[in-house]
């Protein structure tokens, strides 16, 4: 078993900064780039990549972020902005590069780190949808780095990954669970001041876990018998059937 990194450049603003990733990502040697958005990719983005024109040219182009992520088991983001402070929870936590190769070493699957834009990063509702978020330490002086130096650091630290025997719960599974949990929340009258902050803490919890096919499929268990409890049942029967063919599949 293998541990996959994809690339992911969010609208990125100048070609110049595009080719040096990709000669970062060949430097590490990594291939996998999906650029949503990017400006046009001329002469002077070829010119950067130097001899990883290969990279560049075999780059995957989306328009949506959706899109480029699709596949991918965790989805990882970075900042440059720290925003430690306990009220802004949507980047939180917050884990450096080592701390995250530390976590995900025993696993194998696919990852998708993504990288915003380089004038003002990611929007929160992007940050909101992300399994886990990275930083790249700096000086509290100048801590916003350009995009293709941030890049060659994560991949110089992830670049001795070879992956373990644990496999990631495919992201498609994990976004089933993530949507069965916001309808239990609905389910139980959560407080809906507080709803989109537990969402997004109980995906962080989760995303950070690492969790495995099987633990996936066990909570979903859990949900279900709870609505059954709880009298939901014959409302998600039908959906859950539907949701769950493709998952079951990988257990037969």
């Amino acid at each position: 078993m293998s541990l996959e990194i994809r690339v992911v450049l969010v609208e990125p603003m100048y070609q110049g900064n595009v080719g040096s990733v990709a000669r970062a990502m060949k430097n590490f040697g990594y291939s996998d780039l999906v650029l949503v958005n990017p400006c046009e990719l001329e002469g002077q983005a070829r010119a950067m990549a130097s001899h990883a024109r290969d990279v560049l040219e075999g780059a995957r182009i989306t328009s949506t972020l959706e899109e480029a992520v699709r596949g991918a088991d965790l989805l990882v983001g970075t900042t440059g902005v720290s925003s430690l402070k306990g009220g802004e929870h949507i980047r939180l936590p917050l884990y450096t590069v080592r701390e995250f190769k530390e976590k995900i070493k025993e696993y194998s699957g696919t990852i998708a780190v993504l990288f915003g834009r380089e004038d003002s990063g990611f929007r929160n509702d992007e940050l909101k949808g992300f399994d886990m978020l990275i930083t790249v330490p700096t000086s509290e002086i100048y801590p916003i780095m350009n995009l293709s130096h941030a890049i060659a650091i994560v991949l110089y630290e992830l670049s001795e990954l070879e992956g373990g025997s644990n496999p990631l719960a495919e992201g498609f599974d994990l976004q089933l669970m993530y949507g069965h949990m916001d309808e239990l929340l609905e389910e139980i009258d959560y407080p809906a001041h507080k709803k989109d902050k537990t969402s997004l803490m109980l995906r962080r919890i989760f995303g950070r876990a690492g969790l495995t096919p099987r633990e996936v499929q066990t909570l979903r268990g859990i949900i279900r018998k709870t609505e059954r409890m709880m009298g939901f049942a014959a409302e998600v029967e039908d959906l859950q059937k539907a949701e769950d063919s493709e998952s079951i599949e990988k257990f037969i």
